[in-house]
């Protein structure tokens, strides 16, 4: 309670300066920029950007390390990123959608180098211009070079556990014709460790406890490369064509412990297994953008269109040793190979205070797995299954942009149609095929509204309504059983139904001081729950939840005691409630969270920086889940020189080493204690070196709208 004391006085105190809304009398984009010597965060309409360069002890990481760093975020230790509490979030690069990893948010995170991030934006609710997925949308920005004539940069990381990385890009700006290439290396040796102790409640046979622990080491190795060209045909004419190329190689090498104990705390059944991994993946995107600017200032037409590929490959082994109560041994060979593919089409077309659009999105879907008993050699039909899918949303919208007086006005409403086709192949226990459909259609309107007003001294109060859904995904369609936990197989739902989210905040801005009270309610809320065990093995399975709210108020403010230190502060406390479902044996819940980071930049002479960040989540409960307090401080040293065109930066991530992701799982037949801590390098020395000849180059107006359209889409 301190710590929330301290927030919340540190928010009070602020000062500065917001910057006015633009005078436009056609659009209601403008920022309010949140700054000391530069803006670290910026807020507008419906979004906040935290600006990258000002995030010292991220350099040198990646994509998950920086959005730690970013107000309102929270990843944990599986890299799931959440927003308010949240997981219904939606991860963009570039506005779309990645193939990497699958196209899942903790790989994509993990493949991107912090330092090809231009900005990150959190929309919070987006307008009907964005898809409607997700409570929230998550857009991470890449840089793409703005200065005239040659310009370039390199860097070189070293870090703790024999992590190391590289980058470097060169660009060229000049007349009709731009372009820009970019590359990195990672090479990531990533080590986690924990446990989880679980008390069977209804347990049939003698078997009460169960403890198990898991320490394992991941080694990736990860080449990414991107490249674009903007050709101005005209002054009115712009076409942009981008490529991106990722490869990459992983081995990790897991140890499981399990012991199953008696009532009394005898011994049942003692065990150890080894899983081993060896994956490599590859994939490609390609983009084209074109726009046209009328003669009309105020219309424009943006035609994009884009395809990604993606393959992965892996291979496991798991192979389990029972030295109790008598000795045998047992391997399996589990294969898998996914296939993905993403198109996109989208047409915008801007008309003063009219705006309106058409976007159509598929991904398909090859997910094969084979599995074989290898003591003796023979094919486990039980786990061997193909999946394929294809997803396609189609929407159209329309929204309309009014400034009167002191208010400016947004409303819009989107129409999606989605449909999602599966089809599951498996076998029964003779090695016969069985085929299973598992379609899914989704529509709706989803509206959205936001009204600003205005006040003196660059004050203003904004009012933000959006509805938006959260379709579930092909893994939680799925109903095959990962099995690589030993006591825990995890399955998808063909039954379920996509989450339903109204979502409304009031917010006030004053004076380098956001303060934000926000509703949130999800319907239908996609679950992975835990049931009864079997055979002392539970099964967790994705299930629908009745309902669940989140009401809060946030504040995030920027602070500048002196010229040579400021700092930025956020704090959120929200209540959650929680409806229960007998079915699984979950009572309805409410509880009072909060969490708050504080990040202090220091400047000491011309060429010093330093950067000091902590963060605090405290006991949140979700459904099933009451998550435990957790806290950790970061903390960077940049030196610049060679007239600021070198740096150095030393920093140190979560240097107590005490962000642990740990929760207890209550239902009726079940209890579980669950504690896991995941780094690579906590440690990390970065060279970096720009050259070039220009600053920056003035853009035309059909690059300003180009930029628009990305942030806005």
């Amino acid at each position: 309670m301190k710590q929330l004391l301290f927030g919340l006085w540190c928010l009070g105190a602020v000062s500065g300066s917001w910057a006015q809304d633009s005078t436009s009398s056609v659009r209601v984009l403008a920022e309010v920029t949140v700054s000391g010597r530069s803006p670290t965060l910026r807020t507008g309409l419906d979004k906040k950007v935290f600006a990258v360069n000002q995030s010292l002890v991220s350099v040198g990481g990646t994509a998950a390390d920086l959005l730690q760093n970013v107000p309102t975020l929270q990843i944990d230790a599986n890299g799931t990123v959440s927003f308010r509490g949240a997981t219904d979030v939606v991860v963009l690069v570039d506005g779309k959608r990645s193939v990497i990893g699958g196209g899942t948010a903790a790989q994509v995170l993990q493949s991107i180098p912090a330092s090809a991030i231009d900005r990150v934006e959190i929309i919070t609710h987006p307008s009907a211009k964005y898809d409607a997925e997700g409570q929230a949308v998550i857009n991470i920005v890449l840089k793409k070079h703005n200065a005239a004539g040659w310009n370039g940069s390199a860097a070189v990381t070293g870090g703790t556990r024999g992590n190391y990385n590289a980058t470097a890009s060169l660009s060229h700006q000049h007349g009709q014709l731009d372009w820009y290439a970019n590359y990195s290396y990672q090479h990531r040796n990533t080590y986690s460790n924990g446990f989880q102790d679980m008390t069977y409640l209804q347990s049939a046979d003698s078997v009460r406890y169960s403890h198990e622990t898991f320490p394992s080491v991941s080694v990736t190795d990860l080449h990414s490369a991107k490249a674009g060209l903007d050709y101005a045909a005209s002054a009115r004419d712009k076409l942009s064509l981008t490529g991106a190329l990722n490869a990459s190689t992983r081995v990790r090498n897991e140890w499981l412990t399990v012991d199953n104990l008696t009532a009394g705390g005898s011994p049942a059944l003692l065990s150890t297994r080894d899983n081993s991994t060896d994956g490599n993946e590859h994939s490609y995107e390609l983009t084209v953008d074109y726009t046209h600017a009328f003669r009309n200032p105020l219309r424009t037409l943006s035609l994009d269109a884009d395809v990604a590929d993606g393959v992965t490959h892996q291979q496991q082994v798991y192979s389990t040793y029972v030295s109790y109560p008598v000795d045998s041994a047992a391997a399996l060979q589990d294969i898998k190979a996914t296939h993905s593919r993403n198109y996109n089409f989208q047409l915008d077309f801007t008309d003063g205070h009219f705006e309106a659009g058409l976007r159509s999105q598929i991904r398909v879907g090859d997910n094969q797995e084979w599995d074989y008993n290898l003591e003796p050699y023979a094919p486990e039909y039980g786990f061997t299954n193909f999946f394929n899918s294809t997803t396609q949303v189609h929407a159209a919208y329309v929204t309309f942009h009014r400034d009167i007086r002191a208010f400016s006005f947004q409303a819009g409403i989107r129409g999606e149609f989605g449909r999602f086709d599966g089809r599951l192949q498996s076998f029964d226990s003779l090695g016969r095929p069985v085929t299973q459909a598992i379609p899914v259609n989704t529509w709706g309107l989803y509206p959205s509204f936001s009204v600003i007003k205005r006040l003196s001294n660059g004050r203003r109060i904004q009012l933000n309504y959006s509805r938006r859904v959260l379709r579930p995904t092909p893994g939680e369609l799925d109903p095959f059983f990962d099995i690589s936990d030993p006591v825990n197989y995890d399955a998808g739902n063909p039954r379920l139904l996509p989450e339903s989210v109204h979502s409304a905040e009031l917010t006030y801005a004053f004076a380098g001081l956001t303060a934000g009270a926000y509703y949130t309610q999800v319907n239908d809320v996609i679950k992975h729950v835990q049931t009864v065990p079997v055979d002392d093995v539970t099964y967790t399975i994705a299930a629908n939840l009745k309902r669940s709210i989140n009401t809060g108020l946030e504040l995030i403010g920027h602070v500048q005691p002196v010229k040579a230190w400021g700092f930025d502060a956020n704090v959120n406390v929200y209540e959650r409630i929680n409806a229960g479902d007998s079915a699984y044996g979950i009572s309805a819940t409410h509880g009072l969270s909060w969490n708050a980071n504080v990040t202090n930049n220091v400047t000491v002479g011309h060429s010093l920086s330093l950067q000091v960040r902590a963060d605090y989540f405290a006991e949140d409960k979700k459904f099933q889940d009451l998550y435990r307090p957790a806290w950790g401080i970061d903390a960077a040293a940049k030196y610049d020189f060679w007239h600021k065109r070198a740096s150095l930066t030393l920093n140190g991530r979560d240097i107590f080493n005490t962000r642990r992701w740990r929760f207890l799982r209550e239902s009726d037949a079940l209890a579980l204690n669950f504690e896991r801590v995941t780094y690579s390098a906590r440690g990390s020395l970065t060279f970096a070196y720009r050259f070039g000849s220009g600053g920056a180059k003035s853009r035309a107006a059909g690059e300003s709208q180009q930029n628009a359209r990305i942030e806005n889409r």
